[in-house]
């Protein structure tokens, strides 16, 4: 008996030793499994689950950003998708999260949505300020593209005719000249599917910032980014500069920092999968658009990742430092 008991013991202490010593476990927040993305954050999970010592992860069905930041606020996630722009609105408890602001920390960025003006060339619209007064579509209804188109043309004093509708309706109406114009996400430094099948028969231009308004919507706009699109965006497209937003990685605060810093360098060194998960991502630099399109502080296992890289952040209020001071 005093055999029997001891083996119960020690197969008792083995087990509570094994328990100590199981992997921890993340949610992934995503969005809906008929997206492009949530096939990312497969690839994702699939790179935490197999390079990631310790560490056991699922994805989850989301409703996307505000979604996934509502459950990161509540605990039910551990990290997931959120567009950098709706992501500065929680974190600043601004639009929907006005008077709720939710905390979360970045990690990294993996694709870039650069706002494309597409306009008819026969409009005759040269700059934005030439858009005063055009029927113009600021993009899809309900969109993000929508909303930060307006907030856009309010902050550079610009009024346009808006035209609302969808995709298809827009890509008619640019095509028989009932709207002159039309803001869509482009697919990483490439214009979008609906812009081009516009261009096949239409020709088309793209509008560019100038320095001037460039430099307003930094000061003004801190939820976008501005970037360079080089030339070649479609064919005869020059090079312009035009306001973004990311779509993000975003984590709960409280995430352990040696599990963040594990996770961020399994997903920047290795890469193939994601590609072939999200073909957007081909040839993207995810830690200069983190470092560039990031709108809330990095997650201090984020930051130190990048830190040993010798990188810093270029925005005017750096995401390193943010990081640090809530280290």
């Amino acid at each position: 008996m005093k055999t029997l008991l001891t083996a119960m013991v020690a197969s008792a202490t083995v087990l509570a030793a094994a328990t100590l010593h199981a992997d921890e476990r993340l949610l992934i927040g995503s969005t809906s499994s008929s997206s492009s993305h949530y096939s990312y954050f497969v690839a994702v999970n699939q790179i935490i689950n197999n390079q990631v010592e310790g560490i056991s992860s699922s994805v989850a069905e989301t409703g996307a950003t505000v979604d996934n930041l509502r459950r990161l606020g509540r605990d039910q996630i551990d990290m997931g998708l959120v567009t950098t722009n709706t992501g500065y609105h929680a974190y600043a408890g601004e639009e929907d999260f006005e008077g709720r602001p939710v905390d979360s920390r970045l990690l990294w960025v993996y694709t870039v949505a650069p706002q494309n003006t597409v306009m008819r060339q026969d409009a005759e619209v040269e700059t934005f300020a030439d858009l005063n007064g055009v029927r113009f579509n600021p993009g899809i209804t309900g969109s993000a593209t929508e909303k930060t188109t307006e907030a856009v043309m309010r902050t550079l004093g610009i009024e346009p005719d808006y035209v609302r509708g969808s995709t298809t309706d827009m890509v008619d109406a640019m095509k028989d000249g009932r709207v002159m114009g039309s803001v869509k996400s482009g697919v990483g430094e490439r214009l979008d599917g609906s812009s081009m099948d516009i261009a096949t028969f239409t020709p088309i231009s793209v509008l560019s910032l100038d320095q001037e308004q460039a430099d307003t919507l930094r000061s003004e706009m801190p939820d976008v980014a501005i970037v360079d699109v080089p030339e070649g965006a479609a064919e005869g497209i020059p090079a312009y500069t035009t306001w973004a937003f990311g779509v993000a990685v975003h984590a709960h605060p409280d995430m352990d920092g040696e599990t963040a810093y594990q996770i961020v360098k399994a997903v920047m060194e290795n890469p193939e999968p994601q590609v072939n998960a999200f073909a957007a991502m081909q040839d993207a630099d995810m830690a200069k658009m983190t470092l560039e399109v990031g709108t809330v502080p990095l997650h201090v296992g984020a930051a130190r990742y990048f830190e040993e890289q010798g990188m810093t952040s270029p925005m005017p209020c750096s995401l390193f430092s943010k990081a640090s001071r809530r280290r």
